[in-house]
């Protein structure tokens, strides 16, 4: 299931990417033979612990059996041949660390806010450096809970102790953006991760405002009020918000760790080129510039983070395919996006599709996986892949990342620096 799917929302999501695999450039055909020298390029895992998506397989384990849960995640990776774990310490405004801003999460106990008894955050980046591997902490900046009902939160929870702070949107709570005070907290909160531990990167995911829900408004109006004054209309001011979040985040991270990136793996569609003549040959229905107030494409073009690994979960049709999206039309957009940039660009990739019997035909072919990684060997502006997620590495239940590792991947890598 997608991010979106296994949080219990209707929409499905998306990953982009792309990236010459090192050792598999020369198949690829489109080969950089400077990157393939280097060995350098991502090959990243999400390991998603939101409703216990990957890790913990359950809440309620004991501490050993998380931890060798967690293990064995790690051990995969390296199996696989893969460089890079981008692990979710921060599902719900909580945490997988004993933080003075937020609760212990309750994927891991059943309960939130109890201590699990051991560091998941201490453990997995020690262990992850010991395998040669990075460790990327995935943050996700603004959701509060999966319901909407604020007295299940634990009652020490800051959106107990400031309600204001909180929106009720589609069966679900978020920190509202549009608050100054909001902004600055949930920096703290995510910041105190990369004080406290040797992080190789902060990671966000592609939640920023709400997916829209049909029927439904986010009510930001007395934030707007007071804030909004000097915009030209409420998206404008959204678009604001989340552009001081990413260059506040960016800075200051900087300053706490300095030789920590800062990743962002947004939804694959900046916007439509019926939209905007910018935007890519898409039907989305959904456009992260208009709907969740990203201009991600600003992001690259401006340089402010280190990496952008846009999420292109669909397969590579052929380009005259009339299809709401299509890997091997937004594979090039991305890689003209990122021309000349100091944003590395990653793909992220649909692991998760591969053998789902509810995928169109394409994803039932094992191949379809490597064939992306072909396609974007083409575009040396694309620097690798991240694969969602753990749990399918581990199921893999048509051999689609065996066949990844088989075709790109035969000898290690080191992730991009």
């Amino acid at each position: 299931m997608s991010r979106r799917a296994f949080a219990a929302t209707a929409l499905s999501a998306l990953v982009a990417g792309g990236g010459a695999v090192a050792a598999g450039a020369a198949m690829a055909g489109g080969s950089d033979p400077d990157r393939r020298r280097a060995g350098r390029e991502m090959r990243g895992v999400w390991l998603a612990t939101v409703v216990n998506r990957d890790w913990p397989s359950k809440p309620g384990l004991t501490a050993a059996e998380q931890r060798a849960e967690l293990i064995a995640h790690l051990d995969r990776a390296v199996k696989n041949r893969l460089n890079t774990v981008i692990f979710q310490v921060r599902p719900t405004a909580d945490a997988l660390w004993d933080s003075p801003y937020e609760p212990w999460s309750q994927y891991l106990t059943g309960t939130q806010g109890q201590d699990p008894g051991w560091d998941p955050l201490g453990t997995a980046v020690e262990e992850a450096h010991a395998r040669g591997l990075e460790l990327h902490a995935w943050f996700n900046p603004y959701r509060i809970a999966t319901h909407a009902d604020p007295k299940k939160l634990v009652a020490s929870h800051p959106a107990r102790k400031h309600p204001d702070w909180a929106v009720t949107y589609g069966g679900k709570l978020y920190y509202n953006p549009g608050l100054p005070e909001v902004r600055a907290f949930v920096q703290d909160a995510m910041l105190d991760a990369v004080q406290k531990y040797p992080v190789d990167a902060v990671h966000f995911d592609d939640y920023f405002y709400p997916y829209p829900v049909a029927g439904e408004t986010f009510d930001d109006d007395a934030a707007y009020d007071a804030y909004g004054g000097g915009f030209a209309d409420r998206a404008a001011w959204r678009r604001d918000n989340i552009d001081k979040l990413v260059r506040e985040t960016a800075a200051r991270i900087k300053k706490i760790r300095p030789a920590a990136q800062f990743g962002i793996s947004p939804f694959g569609v900046w916007r439509n080129a019926a939209t905007d003549s910018l935007g890519s040959d898409t039907q989305a229905g959904v456009q992260t510039y208009d709907d969740l107030h990203a201009d991600t494409r600003k992001w690259v073009r401006e340089g402010w983070i280190d990496y952008l690994c846009p999420q292109l979960y669909w397969s590579a049709q052929p380009l005259d395919q009339q299809v709401p999206a299509n890997y091997a039309v937004l594979v090039p957009w991305w890689a003209e996006v990122a021309r000349g940039g100091r944003t590395k660009l990653y793909v992220g990739e649909a692991l998760y599709k591969a053998g789902d019997p509810a995928q169109p035909k394409a994803w039932q072919d094992p191949a379809e996986l490597s064939r992306h990684l072909t396609l974007a060997g083409k575009h040396p502006e694309v620097r690798g892949h991240m694969y969602f997620a753990a749990k399918d590495v581990a199921t893999d239940p048509i051999g689609a990342m065996a066949r990844v590792v088989a075709d790109h991947y035969q000898q290690p890598a080191k992730p991009p620096r």
